[in-house]
């Protein structure tokens, strides 16, 4: 697995489908209204990739199967510190789908590892929607585990 800098243009085409899924996963936690989940999604990732690709901190990068030469989907992370230790945060993870269930997730997440340390970052960090049980799975398989936890409950009537 080799992870390669996004091009512009592949930029381009995942944020307009980005943009549009993060909305939907809030409303569907429950976290957002839909009347206002879009405006919130776009506001929060021009905050995040105000110059895009070339935003500093920000590594949006592109998954390929380096036997086949194949894209199988992509991941981005940016810099952070959390009390004193430098990090990656993961922002968004995804094998597209035909490709999913065949090992990706596990080697995207290995060559991550590898491209963090090779930038002298101590720890990977993430974020995942609590009704995602296998993006869940997959990472605790890769030996991540959980911080902290929202929980809700909504009431009847």
């Amino acid at each position: 697995m080799r992870l390669k800098p996004m091009t512009e243009t592949a930029c381009e085409d995942y944020l307009a489908g980005a943009i549009k899924h993060y909305a939907d996963e809030h409303v569907r936690s429950g976290r957002w209204s839909p009347e206002d989940a879009y405006v919130q999604a776009e506001k929060e990732f021009a905050e995040l990739l105000p110059d895009g690709t070339h935003t500093a901190g920000q590594y949006l990068l592109t998954l390929v199967d380096e036997t086949a030469g194949t894209e199988v989907g992509m991941l981005w992370y940016g810099l952070r510190e959390e009390m004193g230790v430098r990090e990656a945060w993961v922002w968004d993870f995804n094998v597209a789908p035909s490709y999913r269930r065949q090992g990706y997730g596990r080697q995207a997440l290995a060559a991550l590892e590898q491209h963090v340390r090779a930038r002298g970052l101590e720890r990977i960090s993430l974020h995942v929607f609590g009704h995602n049980k296998a993006a869940r799975a997959l990472y605790e398989r890769m030996g991540y585990f959980p911080t902290n936890i929202v929980m809700s409950k909504t009431l009847p009537g």
